[in-house]
């Protein structure tokens, strides 16, 4: 083969080859260590969010985010309690609220380079109060005052009535609350635009009862028949779904 002839085949071969090498190249340097920044926003069962999202490794990718739960109230009947006697009374209703921000610092860990499934792991932070509780009623004014002690009946405990019959409490979990997740979608996208969807729990323990009025009281017996005191035997763990759009920003 002529030196000509055997030039052009060199050049032929490396035109060839050299996108696929340049593909590869880029695919193993799109995940390296914060060379990449993605924002996302997401609506959830912990209200709408935005986090940023940027590569620790090809596997590893670090996520920040603050979610916002809107102020969504709920109306539940409750029980009065009043120097040991017990009272239901038809029109006293309690409005509850889910209204909280809280930060997340997560973790996402992916089986391979290529892949969509993740495990994600972190904490949440902050929104330690996850039911606020408040309401008043003109019947509880009156019985407080014959009834200094009066209280409404949340779980074991009694939420203190002041003297213009109003009731304001919460309840509350940890500040600091562990999360586990998995889920689909690449927190970082390869390509500009991407879409994750994922699963998971926040583990806060059993909701506590706080009262911004007086003092809580024991319960003489029995227990409240709520949708607070359901919360508070049933929701030992948040369950979070969500739904993510994310843009690659570089």
């Amino acid at each position: 083969m002529k030196k000509p002839t055997l030039l052009l085949f060199v050049l032929a071969l490396t035109s060839l080859f050299t996108p696929s090498l340049k593909a590869q190249e880029s695919q193993n340097a799109s995940n390296k260590f914060f060379n990449h920044l993605a924002i996302g926003v997401n609506a959830s069962t912990t209200g709408f969010g935005l986090d940023l999202a940027a590569p620790l490794s090809p596997y590893f990718t670090l996520r920040a985010g603050v979610d916002i739960m809107p102020d969504i109230t709920f109306d539940t009947d409750v029980d009065v309690q009043a120097s040991g006697h017990g009272y239901n009374i038809d029109d006293v209703t309690l409005t509850g609220s889910p209204k909280r921000t809280q930060a997340s610092l997560l973790v996402n860990l992916y089986p391979s380079k290529r892949s969509s499934f993740f495990v994600s792991a972190g904490a949440y932070f902050g929104g330690k109060s996850l039911v606020g509780i408040e309401g008043q009623s003109d019947q509880l004014r009156e019985l407080q005052a014959q009834y200094p002690d009066l209280g409404i009946i949340i779980g074991d405990y009694t939420l203190p009535v002041d003297a213009q019959g109003r009731v304001k409490g919460s309840l509350d979990v940890s500040g600091f609350r562990p999360y586990l997740g998995v889920g689909f979608g690449r927190a970082v996208p390869y390509k500009r635009v991407g879409f994750l969807f994922e699963l998971g729990v926040q583990m806060h323990g059993t909701p506590k009862v706080k009262t911004e009025i007086g003092e809580l009281g024991d319960l003489v017996s029995g227990s409240g028949d709520d949708d607070f005191s359901d919360i508070i035997d049933k929701l030992t763990v948040y369950p979070v779904i969500k739904f993510r759009l994310c843009g690659r920003l570089f």
